[in-house]
């Protein structure tokens, strides 16, 4: 059986990460792999995590399982992270299962779609994370894509967006980032979502929002902002999220789906859809991540660590972008990189083609992935400049 399958080319991102590996060039530099570094080049375990995992060490008295859905408590904490003090939480239309991360989130809200309706369409973002394609793609729903970035101005071609967001039919649905847009970093405005909002509303579509960078953008409220915006007008919502970067719990795997339904009676029905689905994928989630995601937002002292840490986080990412935009102003000043420090969370667009890229990596040992995404934190203070020079000899 087995011998009739063909070798598959290794994912881009995982052949990044053992090309860079692999590289024994001191100054290399990885701009493609998507997890936060500090200015050391290392992923840290932030020190709200450390605390809240020794506790739990301490005093966890048995590793039984917590049940399809997960941790209730975390499930409460993320509803109240998400959605903050929103009528829908207290209208009991919002329905919460832990996942194995923000991956887990997607695909169980892809298998609640193709259960509830089998030829759905979801309408994706051009560009959108590579990763969404498989995760929805693979439970049986078609894709299809609308326009989003405009690699001319950095930002979002929001009037193309919108009208072809004006041709869908209704109950299509349509997946958007609720901010720190990966793979581009160019977010819409909260005048945008309010217009966004307005079509949804009038069209009968239905957003699946996904979130994996909540406080990394502008701040955990503020980047919620689409969540709570169409959660409040909207009969039903479907929203993913991820505690990888905002509490680095990226080897834990620990995520959450929601669903926002229209009335307390269907979110029992498709909680228990939801259940039934997860039983049937992972069986039980883990643990140990949600645990200490619950201890930390459950705890008044540790919340406020953890939200010190994530300042920290966000500051350096912002920084690193005005600091790369000075300094490639200084060494390529016939190309405009503004459009940089005007976009949010780890990634943008570098604009460059993929022979540059090619070229970045072969002669400076800079890597990105081929369609020119760079992740800003793994910039570091020593080798800003290495990157800006050999971006202007790339360029020539």
């Amino acid at each position: 059986m087995f011998e009739k399958l063909e070798l598959i080319s290794a994912d881009g991102i995982l052949g990044l990460m053992a090309a860079f590996r692999a590289d024994q060039d001191p100054r290399k530099v990885d701009l493609g792999v998507g997890v936060f570094r500090d200015d050391r080049g290392e992923t840290p375990v932030l020190a709200c995590v450390r605390a809240a995992e020794a506790a739990l060490i301490a005093e966890q008295t048995t590793k039984t399982y917590v049940g399809p859905a997960g941790n209730a408590g975390f499930n409460q904490q993320m509803e109240q992270l998400v959605f903050g003090a929103h009528p829908a939480l207290k209208a009991g239309r919002v329905r919460t299962v832990q996942t194995p991360g923000g991956c887990g989130a997607l695909r169980l809200g892809a298998e609640l779609i193709r259960a509830a309706a089998p030829d759905a369409v979801v309408h994706v973002s051009t560009p959108t994370w590579a990763n969404h394609v498989p995760l929805l793609a693979g439970s049986g729903l078609k894709l299809e894509r609308y326009p989003y970035f405009d690699p001319e101005t950095g930002g979002v071609q929001f009037g193309a967006m919108m009208a072809a967001l004006e041709r869908l039919p209704p109950r299509a649905i349509v997946l958007l980032h609720a901010s720190c847009h990966n793979p581009t970093g160019a977010d819409l405005s909260q005048d945008e979502w309010r217009a966004v909002r307005e079509l949804v509303k009038r069209r009968s579509l239905l957003p699946f929002i996904d979130m994996a960078y909540q406080g990394l953008g502008e701040g955990p409220d503020a980047d919620a902002f689409a969540i709570r915006l169409l959660s409040a007008e909207l009969p039903e919502l479907v929203c993913a999220v991820s505690c990888s970067k905002n509490f680095g719990l990226y080897r834990e795997r620990t995520g959450a789906l929601h669903i926002v339904t229209e009335s307390s009676a269907g979110g029992d029905a498709a909680l228990s859809q939801l259940v039934r689905l997860a039983r049937g994928m992972w069986s039980m989630p883990p643990d140990h991540g949600a645990e200490i995601v619950r201890r930390i937002l459950s705890n008044a002292a540790a919340r406020e660590d953890w939200a010190g840490e994530l300042e920290g986080m966000r500051k350096r990412i912002t920084g690193l972008r005005h600091e790369l935009v000075r300094q490639l102003r200084a060494h390529c000043p016939r190309r405009d990189f503004s459009f940089i420090a005007s976009q949010r969370g780890m990634f943008s667009f570098f604009g460059i083609t993929p022979e540059q890229v090619r070229r970045m990596r072969t002669q400076h040992h800079i890597y990105m992935t081929e369609d020119s995404r760079i992740n800003l934190a793994g910039l570091r203070a020593e080798n800003l400049e290495y990157v800006a020079r050999a971006t202007a000899q790339v360029l020539g």
